[in-house]
């Protein structure tokens, strides 16, 4: 907050216009604010205040006759300066930390999930958002003899990942086999990403096989799915529908195009992923900082979880008339409680399953 002309009665009266017009949507006026206690100037004044302030970029004048709104420069001005600390409740943190307790174990749930509660605590679009996972690479592999054509292949990735895949052979192995198998993968393998394990490396793997050769290109397929699986970006919504109580989105052209954005996870993948950052502090894009047009009148906030070197978001999108401050405080309770939750997964081990998370 460096603009010298903002004294501390035009951030007194700022302030209250921006909590008025988050509570009741409507243009805020002299004789509204002249009400609040803690205002003990003159509503002349406090008109001739909010003109400056609308000189200033701070306040808008939606019409000749009414109140003003924030702009954007006001909202900003406001989330980074003036906003008050919203209190979790216990109860809030309580019913969070139980519906998040038997979540965690696949990345697809964990987002869901992630997204359902941002929404349902906030009151609008709940938004989780995984990063690719940029090239992972296997720092392990496990087996596990299941019986004479099967056995279980288990890789750990960088980021204390675990995946594992069932890999059914159309011949008969045996126990030591396997074993020998295993141990090539961790001598050529480890350390390289899809694209370095190249065909001299697939090569390397059969000659060392001999007459169980056949059995590399089956594990060679499921090393790149699993690789696939984490490098894939991926974001899940909910609640959009919530949008429609908001009379920012009454216009339905403009909502149509909003939610043409929304349902298209490659366009809202770019919206975000502009934002990208490894900051794992909370993040808050209002209006035209979200370098899309259709989300001039959105705002988006998140806030980043890295674990183990992987980075997912939990946030929310909504309104720029957004109540800040309960957003931010139930964002970062959300963020801290799945990044304990991981925390406290990886330090019990890996779950039983096909394909767990161990962060």
């Amino acid at each position: 907050m460096d603009d010298s002309r903002l004294t501390p009665r035009k951030i007194q009266i700022l302030k209250a216009i921006v909590d008025a017009h988050i509570s009741h949507g409507e243009p805020v006026g002299s004789k509204y604010i002249s009400q609040d206690v803690a205002i003990t100037c003159s509503p002349a004044t406090i008109r001739n205040e909010m003109a400056e302030l609308e000189d200033m970029g701070y306040l808008i004048q939606p019409h000749a006759s009414a109140g003003r709104v924030p702009s954007e420069l006001g909202y900003r001005l406001y989330v980074d300066a003036l906003i008050n600390q919203y209190s979790v409740t216990k109860a809030e943190i309580d019913e969070i930390n139980e519906r998040l307790r038997y979540k965690l174990t696949e990345m697809d749930e964990i987002l869901s999930e992630a997204s359902r509660l941002a929404a349902s605590f906030t009151d609008y679009t709940g938004i989780a958002f995984k990063a690719g996972a940029n090239k992972a690479r296997v720092r392990r592999f496990n087996s596990v003899y299941l019986g004479a054509r099967d056995f279980l292949l288990v890789m750990s990735f960088d980021g204390d990942i675990v995946k594992s895949k069932t890999i059914h052979l159309p011949f008969s192995i045996t126990e030591d086999t396997v074993r020998r198998f295993t141990e090539a993968l961790n001598i050529y393998v480890i350390g390289l990403t899809g694209d370095e394990i190249s065909m001299p490396v697939i090569v390397r793997l059969e000659a060392l096989m001999g007459a169980n050769s056949a059995m590399v290109h089956p594990a060679i397929k499921v090393i790149y799915e699993a690789m696939s699986e984490l490098d894939t970006a991926d974001v899940k919504l909910d609640g959009i529908t919530k949008l429609l109580q908001y009379p920012e989105y009454s216009d339905v052209e403009k909502l149509r195009s909003l939610l043409g954005v929304l349902e298209e996870k490659d366009k809202l993948l770019d919206v975000i992923q502009n934002h990208s950052t490894t900051d794992d502090g909370i993040h808050v894009y209002i209006g035209a900082e979200n370098d899309s047009d259709v989300m001039r009148n959105t705002t988006l906030i998140f806030r980043n979880i890295t674990v183990g070197g992987n980075t997912l978001a939990v946030g929310v999108i909504g309104p720029r008339r957004m109540n800040y401050s309960k957003v931010i405080g139930m964002i970062n309770q959300l963020a801290s409680g799945i990044d304990r939750m991981l925390s406290d997964a990886g330090n019990e081990g890996l779950p039983s399953g096909d394909s767990k998370r161990k962060e």
